[in-house]
This record gives structure tokens, C-alpha cells and sequence, in this order.
């Protein structure tokens, strides 16, 4: 069975424009989330990682396709062409349009400007040449306009008959598919053309977008830039005509974004009815199983915190935190800085203080203040927004937990109970989870504790971060899971000693984090051992879906562990993902549970089980490293025993998986020569190194 394809990619490296790989995160994420993962990629992962059994979409934005030339040119280019060939799809506005032409006639008549060359991907056999309208200035707005374009509406299916013929599109430097009609003999389709006149000779027809079907794949390509929402431009009192150019946009809009959903439908995918909105950010609620606990935590955190206007923040290296009153009460720290902030600037009169005319402030508060701005001017939802200049504000709960009024999507006090239950059944210590972040809306668990290391180097062991939807989840690589509501999402911080790491050594904990999540889900209750939940090497939670015949798997979780090396210790981050409620794009714990007439999993309860069972593990494994009882555990649950694999990394030898090393981790592997018999080698492999495609037996050297 294959890999359900759930990313959408958008090329973000040499060439491309930041404003245009903006643009096209906002439309398709608006178009295509939560079904798909919009997420942007650099040239080094087209070229070097595994990325094409689970793209769905390849786009390129506008730019300068020269540079996508000397970054793709060769390597990158010969596995695009393959990606497309064999049933994938390819989106290029503006200069992602010209880099899938054959050939680009750009200002051929301009020493200065001028860029003309054939291009290697040809998806397009023909020239795509510009300027179609004449006065482009690379990075202004000077030449931009809204063109005119005329929808072909009966080359698309399901198009509405009320849909308007033609729309008005940003336009900004795009070109004009030249004898396009001349080349529907050989598959290309106009889908789209300009109904104005032409700066440049644009030979049978005005094609202004293209589509054509290359092998088993699909391509769309554009001159101008259908997928640049207006509200997202900006006007200017110095460029009278760009702002009559976005109000003439905003008037078709609603035609623009009915035609980029039926472009989307073209190239295959599945497409929201209704645009999605990216969630805002919600407010993060610091609790513990004993409320009290609140309070010590935040006292330890007074080395990283500052105070400024009388609010105190934490500014960490990716992200800025603001730590809100908690009913009215003040830190002891926070009071303090304070007082101190006031009597610089209030009047000598007032503080008997020498008035300061100009106080010099410091980097750390200069940046805090220029995410204070950022975030007061960040108020309306159609906003391309940084989320991570957002300040992300924690209300500490240092009397009770909050309330479910507080957090409707999850119920403290369900959790707390349970985890004490579960930790009381194991005869653990019963740390982990004891101190909890939840946050309705985050930008990704992982990436708030691990890339803001000053302030994750002042947690505890077990601190846990969760939330119910993700708008910026990261994975291995490109494989970013999908986390929208009805995921488990969560991430927890281990210090984990240097002095353990012979014995016991910090790779390990994907391994134990897996078999957490196999225990966690069977022994949740009486019953859900019957729960078909496997795990995948080196990372990864599969599931057999239920009422097929074949018995097939599919992917419903993933497990992702970042460590970093401070003082006497690793820095862990263990961050978890699993499909609870969602059937798409797989199949969900829920739906397992369903079939087999058990009550669905409920998001607190889950998680409480499976930290409890890390807890229990981790501490044993800190005691007796990764022994033979927990080495027959991992292989029980695992779907490779025996498997025979192709070595990609090894000349494309054939091995058969034999398991993994108890002291470093690493996967094992015995050579077959003729016949299958064994050679005699066995091949040790890393799994930071390697990929493992289990569905064709294939392991991949990782970049």
C-alpha cells in the first residue's frame, strides 16, 4: 500500500522571493488545510531527502528562476522531472512559471535585464516569454498592475455555470506562454489568457496559465500571480496607481479564489469548500497537579526574565514570552523589576532619581519591545503573519487549574486525575506531567521548548507542552504531520545526564518513547490491548486499518526527539503526534478503537497513560540501560522483523533486518547474496543517517 501523500511544498530557497513564498503559504493553506501540509522547502531537501512519496503538490512562486537554475540545475531538476512523471503534481507562478517552460525569453531586448536560456524541466514545450505587460522593476511595486484574465471555464469540471468569465490578477514581471495553441496537439491546455494587449509577441493565443499532463503527472503554469490575496498587498500614498491596481483586484476576488480552487482540483487535489482561516494564537496555561507547584516554577525562571513597561517576559532565542497576572497577583521578581522600571521613568521629583532624558535600553528589551509592536499591529486574521515575532503570553495558574471554561478543548482536572491514577498503578515518581503547558492554538510544541534553549534549560524533567492544534508542526525532514484539531500533540523536556549516556545513551529515547505510546494506547484501559498499533524504525506509529482483507498499515503518529548538549547534561525534547479523531488522511485511534466496540480514547486520558508509561520506562532504562526485557518489547511491537530490505546506501545490496544494537541504537542489518542466503556481513545503521520506506523495502541515505 502507498504512503498517503499529505504535503504540499513550496520551494523557499536561492531565487525565490520572500513575499511570494508568503503568499503562496497563506492561499494554499487557506485552500488546503487540514488535509494537506503546506510547508516550505529549501534546494537542498529537493535534492538530498525522500520527499516525493509523500508530496502531493510541488510549487514554485515568483522570483528570479536563474537562481533556481544554479541551485537545481542537474541533481534537483532530474528528480522533480521524475516526481512529475510518475504522478506528481507541479504549480509555478511567475517565475516558477518560466523555470517549467523549455525556454525563457525574458527583456531579450534589454542588455540589463535580459535572461534568455533553455530550461531543463520543459514541462511546457514551448517558450514562455516576457515582460507581458512592460514596466518591471525588480523588488517594487512600480510595475505592478492587476491584468485582466479570461477564464477557460469548460476545460475545468465542476465549474459553476454563475462563475465569472474573467478576473482581475496581481501582476508583477510574469510572462506569456508563446503558440500555446499550437501546442494542443501535443497536451497543453489554455487555461486562462490575457485579454489585453501584449508587450511582447506572444504568437497564437495569450496564454497567461497553462496546464498539460506530463507522464503520469500534472502541471499548471502561470504568468501572473492568481494566487496573491489583495488583502494581504499593501497601499501606498506614493504609488497612487498600485493602489487603484489592489482595489481592482479586490473586486474580483472572490472569482480569483474560485479559480484557484479549480486549478488545484486540476493538478488532483482535494479542495475546502470554504477557505480556512489560520487560526490566531491562543493564550498558553501553565498548571501543575499540585497548583501550588505553579508559583516555585516561575520563581526559577527569574534569572531568564525581564521586565518591561511593568510586564515580565522571557526572551527566548526563537520566541518571546509574556507571563500575564494570575488574578491579580504579582511575582515576587516581576514586583520588584517593576518598582525599579518606574523609578526610571517617572519625574526626579517623584523618585528623587536623576531624570533620564534618553535611557539607553538594552538588546534584549529593544527586541521585546519590537515584538510588543509586531503583535499590537498583528490584529487581523488575513494577515501573512511571523509567528515567531508573536509574543506568546502564559497565564500562570498558581490556585487552581483552569477551568473548562477556560480551556473548552481540554480539561485539566480529567488529566490530572488520571495521570495520578496511571502513575499510581505503575509505582512511578510520578513527574512527568506533572507541570503542564496547554495552549489551544500553538505554532509547534517542539519548536517553543526546543529553539528557545535558555528558557527549556530552566524546566523540569517531565515539563510537558501540548496542544490541540499545531499551525506550525515540524517532523523529520519534510515529513511534517498534519495538526489540526483531533491530534494528539504534545512535547516534554528531559535533562538527560551526561554521566548515563554509556550506559544509557540519549538515542534510545525514540525507542522507548514508541514503546510508551504502544503501552500507553493497549493498557489505557481493559480491552484496548486488542488496539492494532505497530511501530515503524526508527520513528514512527503505524496501524493496521480495520475490514480489509489485505491487513494493509498506515501511518497515524510520529515521534520527533531534538537534544542539545548544555553543562553536565542532554537537553531533550521528545515531541508526539498522533491521529485521535481524524479518519483523514489515514485512519485515527478512534476509528481502531470503534471497530473493535470500545469507547473512543479521550484526549487527556491518552495523554496521561502514555507519559506515565514513559516515566516508568525512562527510569528504568536510566537504571539498566535498553536491557533485553525492554529489546523484546521494542521487537514485539515492531514491523520488521525478517523484512527484506533493499540498502540503498550499500550499492542497492539486499539485507534482512535482524534488529537494532543495545548499545548505540543503530539498525541491523545481514547482507544476501544468491538466492537470499546470508553473505556473512552485517550492515549497522544509523537511523539520523537513514531513511526506511517500509512499504518498498527500500532504506535511503538521509542528506
Amino acid at each position: 500500500m502507498a504512503t498517503k501523500k499529505m504535503n504540499v511544498l513550496v520551494y523557499s530557497g536561492n531565487g525565490s522571493t520572500s513575499e511570494s513564498v508568503r503568499h503562496c503559504l497563506y492561499t494554499l493553506r487557506r485552500l488546503l488545510s487540514p488535509t494537506y501540509a503546506v510547508i516550505p522547502v529549501t534546494g537542498d531537501i529537493i535534492i538530498k531527502e525522500p520527499w516525493t512519496t509523500s508530496c502531493a503538490l510541488l510549487v514554485f512562486p515568483g522570483g528570479a528562476d536563474l537562481g533556481y537554475c544554479r541551485t537545481l540545475n542537474g541533481d534537483g531538476n532530474r528528480r522533480i522531472s521524475q516526481y512529475v512523471n510518475r504522478g506528481g503534481s507541479y504549480l509555478g507562478f511567475c517565475a516558477g512559471g518560466y523555470y517549467g517552460a523549455a525556454r525563457c525569453e525574458f527583456e531579450v531586448d534589454d542588455k540589463k535585464m535580459a535572461v534568455v536560456g533553455d530550461r531543463e524541466l520543459g514541462f511546457y514545450p514551448g517558450v514562455c516569454r516576457g515582460l507581458a505587460f512592460e514596466g518591471f522593476v525588480y523588488h517594487s511595486e512600480a510595475g505592478a498592475r492587476a491584468a485582466d484574465v479570461k477564464i477557460q471555464k469548460e476545460l475545468f469540471e465542476g465549474a459553476k455555470g454563475d462563475l465569472p468569465d474573467t478576473f482581475k490578477s496581481y501582476y508583477n514581471g510574469g510572462g506569456v506562454f508563446v503558440d500555446a495553441k499550437k501546442l494542443e496537439s501535443r497536451g497543453v491546455q489554455v487555461l486562462a489568457s490575457y485579454t489585453e494587449d501584449l508587450h511582447v509577441d506572444s504568437g497564437e493565443g495569450t496564454a497567461a496559465i497553462v496546464y498539460r499532463k506530463v507522464g503520469e503527472g500534472h502541471i499548471v503554469l502561470t504568468g501572473p500571480h492568481p494566487e496573491f490575496a489583495p488583502n494581504n498587498l499593501t497601499k501606498s500614498p506614493n504609488l497612487p496607481s498600485y493602489t487603484s491596481t489592489i482595489d481592482a483586484i479586490t473586486a474580483t476576488d472572490n472569482t480569483r479564489i474560485a479559480f484557484m480552487r479549480l486549478v488545484l482540483q486540476k493538478l488532483g487535489l482535494t479542495v475546502n469548500e470554504e477557505e480556512q482561516a489560520v487560526p490566531p494564537l491562543s493564550r498558553l496555561h501553565l498548571s501543575a497537579h499540585t497548583a501550588a507547584d505553579v508559583s516555585n516554577l516561575i520563581a526559577s525562571w527569574s534569572e531568564v526574565i525581564t521586565v518591561v513597561n511593568g510586564e515580565e517576559y522571557i526572551k527566548g532565542e526563537h520566541d518571546v514570552f509574556q507571563l500575564e497576572k494570575d488574578a491579580g497577583l504579582w511575582g515576587v521578581t516581576g514586583l520588584k523589576k517593576a518598582v525599579e522600571v518606574i523609578e526610571n521613568v517617572l519625574p526626579t521629583a517623584l523618585t528623587a532619581k536623576e531624570k533620564v532624558e534618553e535611557k539607553e535600553i538594552d538588546e534584549k528589551t529593544k527586541n521585546i519591545l519590537e515584538n510588543i509592536d509586531y503583535t499590537a499591529a498583528a490584529t487581523s486574521p488575513d494577515q501573512i503573519l511571523d509567528y515567531a515575532t508573536i509574543i506568546k503570553k502564559i497565564l500562570p495558574h498558581t490556585i487552581s487549574h483552569p477551568t473548562v471554561h477556560e480551556t473548552p478543548s481540554f480539561d485539566h482536572s480529567s488529566f490530572y486525575a488520571n495521570l495520578h491514577h496511571y502513575h499510581t498503578k505503575l509505582q512511578t515518581s510520578s513527574q512527568f506531567g506533572s507541570s503542564l503547558l496547554y495552549g489551544e492554538v500553538v505554532t509547534s510544541t517542539n519548536t517553543l521548548l526546543e529553539k528557545n534553549p535558555s528558557l527549556l534549560r530552566n524546566l523540569p524533567d517531565g515539563f510537558t507542552l501540548t496542544a490541540t492544534t499545531q499551525i506550525a508542526g515540524r517532523g523529520r525532514g519534510t515529513n511534517v504531520w498534519v495538526a489540526p484539531p483531533g491530534a494528539l500533540m504534545f512535547s516534554t523536556v528531559m535533562h538527560h545526564s551526561f554521566q548515563l549516556s554509556q550506559s544509557a545513551p540519549v538515542i534510545f529515547v525514540q525507542y522507548l518513547a514508541a514503546i510508551a505510546i504502544i503501552r500507553g494506547v493497549k493498557q489505557y484501559a481493559p480491552g484496548y490491548d486488542k488496539v492494532p498499533v505497530k511501530l515503524k524504525w526508527p520513528n514512527d506509529i503505524y496501524a493496521q486499518i480495520p475490514g480489509h482483507a489485505s491487513n494493509p498499515v498506515v501511518k497515524i503518529g510520529g515521534i520527533l526527539v531534538n537534544s542539545s548538549y548544555s553543562g553536565s547534561s542532554y537537553d531533550v525534547v521528545l515531541g508526539i503526534g498522533l491521529n485521535l479523531s481524524n479518519n483523514l488522511p489515514t485512519t485515527s485511534l478512534n476509528l481502531l478503537a470503534s471497530s473493535l466496540s470500545l469507547r473512543p480514547f479521550t484526549y487527556e486520558k491518552l495523554l496521561a497513560s502514555i507519559l506515565a508509561q514513559f516515566e516508568d520506562i525512562y527510569t528504568r532504562f536510566c537504571r539498566v540501560g535498553f536491557n533485553r526485557e525492554l529489546e523484546g518489547e521494542y521487537y514485539e511491537n515492531w514491523l520488521h522483523t525478517d523484512q527484506i530490505v533493499t540498502l540503498e546506501t550499500h550499492d542497492g545490496a539486499r539485507a534482512r533486518i535482524k534488529g537494532i544494537t543495545r548499545d548505540w541504537g543503530l539498525l541491523l542489518a545481514e547482507e544476501l547474496g544468491w538466492e537470499d542466503r546470508p553473505t556473512g556481513r552485517v550492515v549497522s545503521l544509523q537511523s539520523d543517517s537513514n531513511s526506511f520506506d517500509f512499504f518498498k523495502g527500500l532504506i535511503k541515505r538521509k542528506a
